[in-house]
């Protein structure tokens, strides 16, 4: 009985070791995204076989390519505080072991796609999983200190994912949502790169703190978060979404807005970079959100009434 506990909490261990490999939070993220781009794809409600094999499908991918990233950098993770304790720099996993796991999940997101979705998805997720394990991890984060504006496109995909999920198509309401995450994505990013900026110097990583200095990083940050709150506004614009929405984006741009400005003028308070950083991954929850209820407001309206 003893001899089986133990044998049974090891492998409980080490699976926890390759879910830490999936970048369970990150994930989360992206298929929420996904979701509401399924959401709003459709005026009705999302056949219930391509919300659950589209899900599925694009989690494994995206816990594919983040299980990518940690082998592709297991080195610079061991000497940053942030990464440290991730399973490859702690021997938990060895980096084969990732790597077929990565290209195992990987696989089977390929396989849910293409039998249980359609392919223009299975196809978009692929150059996805590229976009980000390989062309971002492997080449451009360690080329440009633009690595994040021009890797951010990979990122930004999930919405897109998720409405050719349900359409088969990539339509314009499904680029609008691509460049909200687009835009975001720099103010995001670099806020956290302002704080580690003295680990990504360490390791050699161009980040542009470590190559602009964190006053031009702050410029920057103030300009795409200008840039990304106008662009919030399109999908109002375009007819997309209502008055409910609107006021959500405007409330919340603001918010990060007041941050960015913030940001940009005090140099003092440490702890802003990740203050600003937090409320980020919030926004984003938050507006889409708001998209998404804005979409079924009508349809409630009309059964209360």
């Amino acid at each position: 009985m003893a001899t089986s506990t133990v044998l049974t909490d090891r492998l409980a261990a080490h699976w926890r070791d390759y879910l830490g490999l999936c970048k369970l939070k990150v994930v989360a993220l992206i298929v929420f995204t996904a979701i509401v781009g399924m959401l709003l794809a459709t005026p009705g409600w999302v056949p219930l076989s391509a919300l659950l094999a589209g899900t599925l499908g694009i989690g494994l991918a995206a816990a594919s390519a983040a299980a990518i990233n940690h082998v592709v950098d297991q080195k610079i993770d061991a000497l940053m505080g942030r990464t440290s304790k991730r399973p490859l720099p702690q021997g938990q996993v060895s980096p084969t072991e990732a790597l077929v796991f990565a290209l195992v999940i990987g696989a089977l997101a390929m396989f849910v796609l293409v039998a249980f979705v359609n392919t223009l998805t299975a196809l978009l997720t692929f150059f996805s999983l590229i976009g980000y394990a390989v062309v971002y991890t492997m080449y451009l984060k360690r080329a440009t200190p633009q690595n994040i504006v021009i890797g951010g496109a990979a990122g930004a995909a999930p919405p897109v994912l998720g409405w050719a999920a349900v359409t088969g198509s990539v339509d314009p309401g499904a680029l609008l949502l691509f460049l909200i995450i687009y835009t975001w994505t720099p103010p995001h990013f670099w806020a956290l790169a302002i704080h580690r900026r003295e680990e990504y110097a360490k390791v050699g990583m161009p980040m542009l703190p470590v190559t602009h200095g964190t006053d031009f990083t702050r410029l920057q940050i103030l300009f795409y978060t200008v840039l990304m709150f106008l662009v919030t506004l399109l999908p109002y614009g375009y007819g997309m979404s209502g008055g409910f929405y609107l006021g959500g984006a405007l409330v919340l741009g603001f918010g990060f807005l007041y941050y960015a400005i913030r940001l940009y003028r005090d140099r003092e308070d440490p702890r802003l970079p990740m203050r600003t950083f937090g409320y980020s991954i919030v926004y984003l929850m938050a507006l889409f959100a708001f998209l998404m209820i804005d979409h079924y407001l009508p349809g409630l309206a009309a059964l209360l009434a």
